[in-house]
């Protein structure tokens, strides 16, 4: 028993210098680096290694499976059918011209007229472009997170060798490293805006929160391994503006925040995410909502109205579509935002895939899931584009400014602008949309006979 000793406190002594070196370098190569905003390009290295190992794995599965005669699977990423953008009316007289040679403007029903229904009710079937928004981007290379890739089959050894080198990487040596710096920050945000809540208000204040609040997000981006490419900072928010951009995860928030100053807008919550809401808010003035008061429109525009009007005060942060998007896209913008009359400044937030899937399906996974998803994937690359600001026209209404904004986004970002609501995510299609095909419908019906019937 005693002859153990000194190799037990050998092992001791080894354990706690390598825990030494690894916050030591922690410290010098990631946090302090993370404070004041600077970069090594160990990251940049890092992701064109990876993509030079992706590309080599995926032509590796294609030379395979070419050799062994298995057919290659490749998503459609436009959809499966070709559409054009056509109207209704124009549609149906298309279909009546081919079919019976009569005109639109014939006063009464025509049984070919269901034809246009039915197909497009089978389109929308075989290519629903809704539902297939709210589940993970289909990727056409292989990136070493799953055995059950579409195009993966056995093809080699030294595949299934370096996927299984790739699962050891990612949990064993980067999920560690994420999680103690992703606990670091965390516990700055929280102790460092605890300690400046108790300042008095002033420029002082003001300063240190900022600051605070950046450097936590930015060590907080560290643990992600995320890489971000910021494109035209002279359009970033200004105080007394509303910020609002396209929505994939909970970590658009820090995407966004480790780059500008931002108050926050959100329903209070409890343990973990309650504790850090109370310490942020005593440093800053974040708007949080109680679960009552969040379905109380008026209140929610009442208490945003009086934050953009105090030009002192951060702009807002607000992703108006409401729900997460698997990042092809971007879904109808709640009109709230636009209502209030401030200046809105767009940003579109684009993230590649090919490393991680960012993506929160909310339905499928929880919170603490999701972050592990995150925490073992190879890295969380994205751009950002700050957008020039925009403001209500005259003649506009909060919808038509939405649609607007949402419109510039989805076009600058390369993503399918979508006028659906992002509740269908949970909920059925409103009774208003069918009506308003029906409504369509009815009216060409309708002002075809009154023409008719004038001549």
């Amino acid at each position: 028993m005693f002859l153990l000793l000194p190799f037990d406190s050998l092992v001791v002594n080894l354990l706690g210098i390598s825990i030494t070196v690894l916050f030591t370098l922690l410290l010098v190569f990631i946090i302090v680096p993370a404070i004041f905003g600077v970069s090594f390009g160990i990251r940049k290295v890092y992701m064109k290694t990876l993509l030079k190992i992706f590309q080599w794995a995926t032509l590796r599965i294609e030379r395979g499976a070419k050799e062994k005669n298995h057919p290659l699977y490749k998503p459609n990423v436009n959809g499966i059918i070709a559409k054009e953008p056509t109207s209704l009316e124009e549609e149906i007289k298309e279909i009546r011209r081919s079919g019976s040679g009569k005109a639109l403007d014939t006063p009464e029903f025509e049984l070919s007229d269901i034809f246009y229904f039915c197909r497009k009710g089978i389109e929308t079937i075989m290519d629903d472009e809704v539902t297939k928004r709210f589940s993970a981007e289909e990727l056409e290379s292989w990136n070493l997170l799953s055995r059950t890739n579409y195009n993966f089959q056995y093809i080699s050894l030294r595949l299934t060798v370096l996927w299984g080198l790739g699962v050891l990487i990612r949990y064993c040596f980067l999920l560690p490293l994420r999680i103690a710096l992703a606990f670091t920050g965390i516990s700055l945000l929280v102790t460092g805006t605890t300690v400046v809540g108790y300042l008095p208000n002033g420029r002082c204040k003001d300063f240190l929160s900022k600051h605070i609040h950046l450097m936590c997000y930015r060590i907080c981006v560290r643990a992600l391994t995320a890489i971000i490419t910021y494109h035209d900072r002279e359009n970033r928010p200004r105080n007394g503006g509303i910020c609002v951009a396209n929505h994939t995860s909970p970590i658009d928030v820090i995407i966004l925040a480790s780059d500008g100053y931002y108050a926050m807008v959100g329903q209070i919550h409890g343990g973990l995410m309650g504790v850090i809401q109370r310490a942020m808010v005593k440093a800053c003035p974040h708007v949080w909502f109680e679960r009552s008061e969040v379905k109380d429109r008026h209140l929610v525009a009442r208490r945003l109205t009086e934050h953009v009007q105090d030009k002192s005060k951060l702009p807002i942060l607000i992703f108006p579509e409401g729900t997460c998007i698997n990042n092809t896209s971007v879904m109808m913008f709640k009109k709230g935002s636009f209502e209030i009359g401030a200046t809105v400044y767009p940003v579109a937030i684009k993230y590649d895939p090919q490393f991680g899937d960012a993506f929160w399906n909310s339905s499928k996974y929880g919170m603490v899931t999701y972050l592990l998803r995150m925490m073992t994937s190879w890295a969380i690359v994205c751009s950002v584009w700050y957008l020039p600001p925009m403001t209500r026209q005259p003649e506009e209404d909060a919808v038509q400014f939405a649609n607007r904004v949402k419109s510039a986004i989805a076009r600058q970002g390369g993503l399918v602008d979508l006028f659906w609501d992002g509740g269908l995510k949970r909920e059925k299609v409103k009774d208003a949309f069918k009506e308003e095909q029906q409504k369509l419908y009815s009216k060409m019906i309708v002002g075809s006979h009154e023409d008719w019937s004038r001549s």
